[in-house]
């Protein structure tokens, strides 16, 4: 079954299983993985580890990939509970022509780079990042150091084997969990 889709995803994946990020692959499938993603220099995210939950559609690279932090970020354009990414080149103006390896090396930095907080998913991150700059990059360098380390990375996963980290992590955010 060597459709188009299919060839185009595993030349994508094996580009970046050979460039210098770390994949690892979800049950040997070329279509949803992880990539450790670094904070980019010279921003208050630098220093940060992040571990990137990547899934490919089967119509890729027509359809464009989902794309997820599974450790806390802040930032106005990342939803900090469900860490999905709100970057136009992702979710409207995908094209082809791009691949995994624009995501990594170009889009999710200039994302973090150059925050839009005139379309958040994170209301909070966007308010203090125009009303108290300095402020908002001292939380975001609290999270990075708190949230975004290697340890962190290595720890995060879609919620399956650390339920006590969930429990504590959603407290945060006042859950309303076992009657306490």
């Amino acid at each position: 079954m060597a459709n188009p889709s299919k060839r185009r995803i595993e030349t994508d994946v094996m580009k970046m299983l050979m460039s210098d990020y770390e994949v690892s692959l979800v049950n040997d499938s070329m279509q949803e993985f992880y990539v450790r993603f670094y904070g980019p220099a010279e921003t208050p995210f630098a220093g940060g580890v992040w571990k990137i939950h990547v899934e490919l559609p089967d119509q890729y690279p027509f359809k464009s990939p989902s794309i997820g932090f599974m450790n806390k970020i802040f930032h106005p354009n990342i939803d900090e509970l469900s860490g999905s990414v709100c970057l136009d080149v992702i979710n409207q103006t995908w094209s082809p022509m791009f691949d995994m390896i624009n995501i990594f090396e170009v889009f999710l930095p200039q994302l973090l780079r150059y925050p839009n907080p005139n379309d958040p998913l994170n209301g909070e991150a966007a308010a203090l990042l125009m009303r108290h700059p300095k402020e908002y990059e001292a939380k975001v360098k609290e999270y990075v150091q708190r949230f975004a380390t290697k340890e962190a990375a290595d720890a995060a996963t879609d919620g399956k084997d650390d339920d006590e980290d969930q429990d504590e992590e959603m407290s945060d955010v006042g859950s309303i969990s076992d009657g306490e």
